[in-house]
């Protein structure tokens, strides 16, 4: 398979993993002070997956970006077990992230037909 990476796959791509990035941060309060889950848990998942995000926003000249990405979302819907609304924020963040992907790809005519 051919994985091209474009100009505006890498711009929509980092422009979900950006936002992302703040809202998985933003779990770990709401984790701690309302889900209760200790200190050292939420910070490691909530500050370790908006870190993760940055890094893969930064490799996505490469198609590895793409799959750190994918792993991302996959992440983050995970993360409603933590805070329960994460399932319905990750999923949305995970559509997001493949109408990135797949909206750049046809824009920019590199689907094949």
């Amino acid at each position: 398979m051919n994985f091209e990476v474009t100009p505006g796959m890498r711009r929509l791509g980092a422009s979900v993993l950006g936002m992302q990035a703040i809202v998985v941060a933003l779990i770990t309060p709401v984790a701690i002070q309302i889900q209760g889950i200790p200190v050292g848990v939420a910070v490691t998942v909530g500050i370790g997956l908006a870190v993760l995000c940055v890094v893969a926003a930064g490799l996505l000249k490469r198609p590895v970006g793409y799959i750190i990405g994918s792993i991302v979302q996959v992440l983050a819907i995970a993360t409603g077990f933590l805070v329960p609304m994460m399932f319905v924020l990750g999923t949305i963040f995970a559509a997001l992230w493949i109408t990135a992907i797949f909206v750049a790809r046809r824009v920019e005519g590199v689907t094949s037909r």
